[in-house]
Protein backbone atom coordinates (compact mmCIF):
# COMPACT_ATOMS: atom_id res chain seq x y z
CA UNK A 1 0.00 0.00 0.00
CA UNK A 2 1.43 3.39 -1.03
CA UNK A 3 1.79 6.27 1.41
CA UNK A 4 -1.05 8.23 -0.23
CA UNK A 5 -3.38 5.22 -0.17
CA UNK A 6 -2.62 4.68 3.50
CA UNK A 7 -3.46 8.30 4.30
CA UNK A 8 -6.70 8.16 2.31
CA UNK A 9 -7.70 5.08 4.24
CA UNK A 10 -6.83 6.76 7.54
CA UNK A 11 -8.92 9.85 6.69
CA UNK A 12 -11.82 7.67 5.62
CA UNK A 13 -11.78 5.85 8.96
CA UNK A 14 -11.61 9.14 10.88
CA UNK A 15 -14.55 10.58 8.93
CA UNK A 16 -16.67 7.58 9.84
CA UNK A 17 -16.44 8.33 13.56
CA UNK A 18 -19.65 9.70 15.15
CA UNK A 19 -20.07 13.44 14.66
CA UNK A 20 -17.41 13.85 11.99
CA UNK A 21 -19.91 13.78 9.12
CA UNK A 22 -21.33 17.21 10.02
CA UNK A 23 -19.74 20.62 10.43
CA UNK A 24 -18.40 21.03 13.96
CA UNK A 25 -19.44 24.69 14.08
CA UNK A 26 -22.76 25.15 12.25
CA UNK A 27 -23.98 21.56 12.04
CA UNK A 28 -24.25 21.59 8.25
CA UNK A 29 -25.07 17.99 7.38
CA UNK A 30 -22.65 15.96 5.36
CA UNK A 31 -23.58 13.07 3.16
CA UNK A 32 -21.28 10.63 4.97
CA UNK A 33 -20.01 9.75 1.52
CA UNK A 34 -16.53 9.58 0.11
CA UNK A 35 -14.92 8.45 -3.10
CA UNK A 36 -11.46 8.48 -4.56
CA UNK A 37 -10.52 10.55 -7.58
CA UNK A 38 -6.97 9.92 -8.74
CA UNK A 39 -4.87 10.16 -5.61
CA UNK A 40 -7.35 12.29 -3.66
CA UNK A 41 -10.25 11.59 -1.33
CA UNK A 42 -13.47 13.50 -1.97
CA UNK A 43 -15.52 13.68 1.21
CA UNK A 44 -18.35 15.60 2.85
CA UNK A 45 -17.43 17.61 4.96
CA UNK A 46 -14.63 18.57 2.58
CA UNK A 47 -12.60 20.70 5.01
CA UNK A 48 -10.89 20.32 8.35
CA UNK A 49 -8.90 22.32 10.87
CA UNK A 50 -5.85 20.19 11.49
CA UNK A 51 -4.78 22.40 14.40
CA UNK A 52 -8.14 22.16 16.22
CA UNK A 53 -9.02 18.63 15.17
CA UNK A 54 -12.46 19.31 13.67
CA UNK A 55 -14.20 18.78 10.34
CA UNK A 56 -16.01 21.82 8.97
CA UNK A 57 -18.11 22.94 6.01
CA UNK A 58 -16.97 25.23 3.20
CA UNK A 59 -18.66 28.32 4.69
CA UNK A 60 -17.13 27.85 8.14
CA UNK A 61 -13.74 27.03 6.65
CA UNK A 62 -13.65 30.58 5.27
CA UNK A 63 -14.11 31.95 8.80
CA UNK A 64 -11.39 29.66 10.15
CA UNK A 65 -8.98 30.98 7.51
CA UNK A 66 -9.38 34.43 9.06
CA UNK A 67 -8.04 33.18 12.40
CA UNK A 68 -4.90 31.54 11.02
CA UNK A 69 -3.02 31.91 14.28
CA UNK A 70 -5.45 29.39 15.79
CA UNK A 71 -6.88 27.34 12.95
CA UNK A 72 -5.00 25.74 10.07
CA UNK A 73 -7.47 24.70 7.37
CA UNK A 74 -6.90 21.84 4.97
CA UNK A 75 -8.91 20.16 2.28
CA UNK A 76 -9.76 16.65 3.42
CA UNK A 77 -9.22 15.14 0.01
CA UNK A 78 -6.86 17.43 -1.86
CA UNK A 79 -4.32 18.67 0.70
CA UNK A 80 -1.15 16.84 1.71
CA UNK A 81 -1.57 15.44 5.22
CA UNK A 82 1.35 14.75 7.51
CA UNK A 83 1.29 11.67 9.70
CA UNK A 84 1.19 13.74 12.91
CA UNK A 85 -1.80 15.70 11.57
CA UNK A 86 -3.70 12.48 10.87
CA UNK A 87 -2.88 11.22 14.36
CA UNK A 88 -4.17 14.48 15.84
CA UNK A 89 -7.44 14.29 13.84
CA UNK A 90 -7.91 10.65 14.88
CA UNK A 91 -7.33 11.49 18.54
CA UNK A 92 -9.73 14.45 18.49
CA UNK A 93 -12.56 14.93 15.99
CA UNK A 94 -15.79 16.91 16.29
CA UNK A 95 -17.38 15.41 19.38
CA UNK A 96 -14.33 15.34 21.69
CA UNK A 97 -13.34 18.87 20.61
CA UNK A 98 -16.82 20.20 21.31
CA UNK A 99 -16.56 18.89 24.86
CA UNK A 100 -13.56 21.17 25.31
CA UNK A 101 -14.56 24.35 23.47
CA UNK A 102 -18.30 24.18 24.20
CA UNK A 103 -18.05 22.90 27.76
CA UNK A 104 -19.81 25.84 29.42
CA UNK A 105 -22.00 27.43 26.74
CA UNK A 106 -24.79 29.30 28.61
CA UNK A 107 -28.29 28.09 27.84
CA UNK A 108 -29.32 31.53 26.58
CA UNK A 109 -26.41 31.82 24.10
CA UNK A 110 -27.64 31.44 20.53
CA UNK A 111 -25.77 28.66 18.76
CA UNK A 112 -26.14 29.30 15.02
CA UNK A 113 -26.81 26.68 12.41
CA UNK A 114 -25.84 26.49 8.75
CA UNK A 115 -28.87 28.57 7.74
CA UNK A 116 -27.91 31.52 9.91
CA UNK A 117 -26.11 34.60 8.64
CA UNK A 118 -22.34 35.07 8.46
CA UNK A 119 -22.04 37.40 11.46
CA UNK A 120 -23.62 34.89 13.86
CA UNK A 121 -21.50 31.99 12.63
CA UNK A 122 -18.30 34.05 12.66
CA UNK A 123 -18.74 35.28 16.23
CA UNK A 124 -19.71 31.79 17.43
CA UNK A 125 -16.48 30.40 15.97
CA UNK A 126 -14.37 33.24 17.37
CA UNK A 127 -16.04 32.99 20.79
CA UNK A 128 -15.21 29.27 20.93
CA UNK A 129 -11.70 29.04 19.57
CA UNK A 130 -10.24 32.55 19.65
CA UNK A 131 -11.67 33.96 22.89
CA UNK A 132 -12.28 30.54 24.49
CA UNK A 133 -15.36 31.87 26.23
CA UNK A 134 -16.87 28.46 26.88
CA UNK A 135 -13.83 26.37 27.79
CA UNK A 136 -13.78 26.92 31.52
CA UNK A 137 -16.41 27.24 34.23
CA UNK A 138 -16.82 30.41 36.25
CA UNK A 139 -15.67 32.75 33.51
CA UNK A 140 -17.30 36.19 33.59
CA UNK A 141 -19.12 36.66 30.29
CA UNK A 142 -20.04 40.09 28.99
CA UNK A 143 -23.60 38.92 28.28
CA UNK A 144 -24.26 38.33 31.97
CA UNK A 145 -23.32 41.74 33.35
CA UNK A 146 -26.98 42.68 33.83
CA UNK A 147 -26.71 45.96 31.97
CA UNK A 148 -25.40 47.13 28.63
CA UNK A 149 -24.97 50.72 27.47
CA UNK A 150 -23.70 51.70 24.04
CA UNK A 151 -24.26 53.27 20.66
CA UNK A 152 -25.90 51.58 17.69
CA UNK A 153 -26.78 52.89 14.26
CA UNK A 154 -30.59 53.07 14.09
CA UNK A 155 -32.66 53.55 10.97
CA UNK A 156 -34.96 56.57 11.10
CA UNK A 157 -38.67 55.84 10.89
CA UNK A 158 -39.43 58.60 8.40
CA UNK A 159 -36.35 59.21 6.27
CA UNK A 160 -34.74 55.79 6.45
CA UNK A 161 -31.34 57.24 7.32
CA UNK A 162 -29.19 55.55 9.95
CA UNK A 163 -28.22 57.72 12.91
CA UNK A 164 -26.13 56.98 16.00
CA UNK A 165 -28.39 56.29 18.97
CA UNK A 166 -27.70 55.31 22.56
CA UNK A 167 -29.24 52.03 23.76
CA UNK A 168 -29.43 50.86 27.37
CA UNK A 169 -30.35 47.30 28.37
CA UNK A 170 -31.24 46.70 32.03
CA UNK A 171 -31.80 43.33 33.65
CA UNK A 172 -33.04 44.94 36.86
CA UNK A 173 -35.70 46.96 35.04
CA UNK A 174 -36.37 44.34 32.39
CA UNK A 175 -36.18 46.97 29.66
CA UNK A 176 -34.34 48.10 26.56
CA UNK A 177 -34.30 51.88 26.13
CA UNK A 178 -32.99 54.08 23.38
CA UNK A 179 -32.17 57.78 23.40
CA UNK A 180 -31.97 60.23 20.50
CA UNK A 181 -28.89 61.83 22.08
CA UNK A 182 -26.22 60.30 24.26
CA UNK A 183 -26.80 62.81 27.06
CA UNK A 184 -30.61 62.87 26.75
CA UNK A 185 -32.36 62.45 30.10
CA UNK A 186 -35.54 60.87 28.79
CA UNK A 187 -35.56 57.84 26.49
CA UNK A 188 -37.34 57.94 23.14
CA UNK A 189 -38.70 54.45 23.82
CA UNK A 190 -38.84 52.03 26.74
CA UNK A 191 -39.25 48.46 25.54
CA UNK A 192 -40.07 45.61 27.89
CA UNK A 193 -37.78 42.67 27.28
CA UNK A 194 -40.63 40.17 27.41
CA UNK A 195 -42.09 41.73 24.23
CA UNK A 196 -38.80 41.76 22.28
CA UNK A 197 -37.87 39.51 19.42
CA UNK A 198 -34.49 40.15 17.82
CA UNK A 199 -33.29 38.49 14.65
CA UNK A 200 -30.52 39.20 12.18
CA UNK A 201 -31.77 40.51 8.85
CA UNK A 202 -28.70 41.74 6.92
CA UNK A 203 -30.43 41.78 3.52
CA UNK A 204 -33.44 43.72 4.77
CA UNK A 205 -31.34 46.26 6.68
CA UNK A 206 -28.63 46.57 4.03
CA UNK A 207 -25.76 45.84 6.41
CA UNK A 208 -24.06 42.50 7.18
CA UNK A 209 -24.45 43.27 10.92
CA UNK A 210 -28.09 44.30 10.66
CA UNK A 211 -30.38 43.37 13.56
CA UNK A 212 -34.17 43.70 13.54
CA UNK A 213 -35.72 44.29 16.97
CA UNK A 214 -39.47 43.66 17.02
CA UNK A 215 -41.59 44.59 20.03
CA UNK A 216 -45.09 45.51 21.15
CA UNK A 217 -46.25 49.02 21.85
CA UNK A 218 -49.91 49.73 22.64
CA UNK A 219 -50.74 46.24 21.38
CA UNK A 220 -49.21 46.95 17.97
CA UNK A 221 -46.03 45.58 16.44
CA UNK A 222 -43.11 47.97 16.08
CA UNK A 223 -39.69 47.40 14.53
CA UNK A 224 -36.29 48.93 15.14
CA UNK A 225 -33.53 48.31 12.60
CA UNK A 226 -29.98 48.67 13.92
CA UNK A 227 -26.42 47.70 13.15
CA UNK A 228 -22.91 48.21 14.46
CA UNK A 229 -19.70 48.31 12.45
CA UNK A 230 -18.27 45.69 14.83
CA UNK A 231 -19.75 42.26 14.27
CA UNK A 232 -18.70 41.25 17.79
CA UNK A 233 -20.51 44.25 19.29
CA UNK A 234 -23.84 43.53 17.58
CA UNK A 235 -23.73 39.83 18.43
CA UNK A 236 -22.85 40.73 22.04
CA UNK A 237 -25.97 42.93 22.14
CA UNK A 238 -28.04 40.09 20.72
CA UNK A 239 -26.90 37.55 23.31
CA UNK A 240 -27.13 40.11 26.12
CA UNK A 241 -30.79 40.61 25.24
CA UNK A 242 -31.29 36.84 25.37
CA UNK A 243 -29.57 36.65 28.77
CA UNK A 244 -31.82 39.37 30.20
CA UNK A 245 -34.89 37.69 28.71
CA UNK A 246 -34.01 34.40 30.35
CA UNK A 247 -33.56 36.14 33.71
CA UNK A 248 -36.98 37.78 33.31
CA UNK A 249 -38.65 34.48 32.41
CA UNK A 250 -37.08 32.69 35.37
CA UNK A 251 -38.56 35.33 37.68
CA UNK A 252 -41.95 35.31 35.95
CA UNK A 253 -42.17 31.50 35.74
CA UNK A 254 -40.10 30.15 38.67
CA UNK A 255 -41.22 26.56 38.16
CA UNK A 256 -40.26 26.37 34.50
CA UNK A 257 -37.17 24.54 33.28
CA UNK A 258 -34.52 25.93 30.97
CA UNK A 259 -35.79 23.59 28.25
CA UNK A 260 -39.21 25.24 28.50
CA UNK A 261 -37.91 28.81 28.65
CA UNK A 262 -35.13 28.92 26.05
CA UNK A 263 -37.52 28.51 23.08
CA UNK A 264 -39.26 31.69 24.30
CA UNK A 265 -36.13 33.80 23.84
CA UNK A 266 -35.38 35.65 20.62
CA UNK A 267 -36.07 33.40 17.69
CA UNK A 268 -35.90 33.44 13.93
CA UNK A 269 -39.11 33.96 12.03
CA UNK A 270 -40.53 30.74 10.62
CA UNK A 271 -41.72 32.75 7.65
CA UNK A 272 -41.87 36.43 6.80
CA UNK A 273 -43.70 38.00 3.90
CA UNK A 274 -46.85 39.70 2.67
CA UNK A 275 -50.48 38.68 2.64
CA UNK A 276 -53.56 40.80 2.08
CA UNK A 277 -55.78 40.99 5.13
CA UNK A 278 -59.53 41.06 4.67
CA UNK A 279 -62.45 41.01 7.07
CA UNK A 280 -64.50 43.62 8.94
CA UNK A 281 -63.67 47.29 8.36
CA UNK A 282 -62.98 47.88 12.05
CA UNK A 283 -60.39 45.12 12.29
CA UNK A 284 -57.11 46.44 13.62
CA UNK A 285 -54.67 47.16 10.82
CA UNK A 286 -51.55 46.06 12.67
CA UNK A 287 -51.26 43.58 15.46
CA UNK A 288 -50.70 39.98 16.42
CA UNK A 289 -52.71 36.82 16.15
CA UNK A 290 -51.95 34.29 18.86
CA UNK A 291 -51.71 30.79 17.37
CA UNK A 292 -52.37 28.03 19.86
CA UNK A 293 -52.71 24.29 19.61
CA UNK A 294 -55.39 22.81 17.35
CA UNK A 295 -56.87 20.95 20.34
CA UNK A 296 -57.70 24.30 21.96
CA UNK A 297 -59.85 25.80 19.23
CA UNK A 298 -57.22 26.95 16.71
CA UNK A 299 -57.74 25.85 13.11
CA UNK A 300 -56.63 26.78 9.63
CA UNK A 301 -58.48 26.30 6.34
CA UNK A 302 -57.68 27.09 2.72
CA UNK A 303 -59.97 29.65 1.10
CA UNK A 304 -62.33 32.24 2.57
CA UNK A 305 -65.83 31.78 4.02
CA UNK A 306 -68.68 31.98 1.54
CA UNK A 307 -69.86 35.54 0.96
CA UNK A 308 -66.66 37.20 2.19
CA UNK A 309 -66.17 40.65 0.69
CA UNK A 310 -62.68 41.03 -0.73
CA UNK A 311 -61.59 43.83 -3.03
CA UNK A 312 -57.91 42.85 -3.26
CA UNK A 313 -56.15 41.35 -6.24
CA UNK A 314 -54.83 38.25 -4.49
CA UNK A 315 -57.21 35.31 -4.65
CA UNK A 316 -55.61 32.45 -2.70
CA UNK A 317 -57.31 32.64 0.67
CA UNK A 318 -56.45 31.41 4.15
CA UNK A 319 -58.84 31.35 7.11
CA UNK A 320 -57.40 31.19 10.62
CA UNK A 321 -59.98 30.32 13.26
CA UNK A 322 -59.31 31.14 16.92
CA UNK A 323 -61.65 30.66 19.89
CA UNK A 324 -62.71 34.32 19.56
CA UNK A 325 -62.89 35.08 15.85
CA UNK A 326 -61.67 34.30 12.34
CA UNK A 327 -58.81 36.06 10.59
CA UNK A 328 -58.90 36.14 6.80
CA UNK A 329 -55.91 36.53 4.52
CA UNK A 330 -55.15 36.13 0.83
CA UNK A 331 -51.90 35.23 -0.90
CA UNK A 332 -50.61 36.25 -4.30
CA UNK A 333 -49.88 32.70 -5.49
CA UNK A 334 -50.99 29.19 -4.69
CA UNK A 335 -47.39 28.39 -3.74
CA UNK A 336 -47.41 31.18 -1.14
CA UNK A 337 -50.72 29.91 0.18
CA UNK A 338 -49.40 26.36 0.61
CA UNK A 339 -46.22 27.61 2.30
CA UNK A 340 -48.10 29.80 4.81
CA UNK A 341 -50.60 26.99 5.47
CA UNK A 342 -47.79 24.56 6.26
CA UNK A 343 -46.13 26.91 8.75
CA UNK A 344 -49.42 27.79 10.45
CA UNK A 345 -50.31 24.11 10.69
CA UNK A 346 -46.90 23.24 12.15
CA UNK A 347 -47.32 25.87 14.88
CA UNK A 348 -50.82 24.65 15.72
CA UNK A 349 -49.53 21.07 16.08
CA UNK A 350 -47.16 21.95 18.94
CA UNK A 351 -48.53 21.45 22.49
CA UNK A 352 -48.93 24.69 24.46
CA UNK A 353 -46.70 25.36 27.45
CA UNK A 354 -47.90 27.07 30.66
CA UNK A 355 -46.18 30.23 29.45
CA UNK A 356 -48.13 30.13 26.20
CA UNK A 357 -51.42 29.72 28.06
CA UNK A 358 -50.49 32.88 29.97
CA UNK A 359 -49.67 34.65 26.72
CA UNK A 360 -52.99 33.50 25.23
CA UNK A 361 -54.84 35.06 28.16
CA UNK A 362 -52.99 38.33 27.57
CA UNK A 363 -54.01 38.39 23.91
CA UNK A 364 -57.64 37.69 24.77
CA UNK A 365 -57.65 40.52 27.30
CA UNK A 366 -56.18 43.13 24.95
CA UNK A 367 -58.49 42.30 22.07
Amino acid sequence: MSGSERKIRALREILQKPGNNTCADCGAPGSSSWFVVGSGLISDPEWASCSLGVFICLACSGIHRNIQEISKVKSVGLSHWEDHELEFMAKNGNEPTKKIYEATVPVYYYIPNHKDCQVLREQWIRAKYERKEFSEAGRNLIYEEGTRDGMLMKRGRDNGQFLNRRFVLSEREGTLKYFTKFDAKDPKAVIKVDTINATFKPEKIGNPNGLQITYLKAYSTRNIFVYHDSSKEIVDWFNSIRAVQLHYLKVAFPGATDAELVPKLTRNFLKEGYMEKTGPRDAFAKGEVFLGNKDHGYQIFPGLPSGTYHNGSWQHGITIKTPERCFLFTCETEEDQESWMKHFSDVMSVPMSPQEFAMEATFRHKH
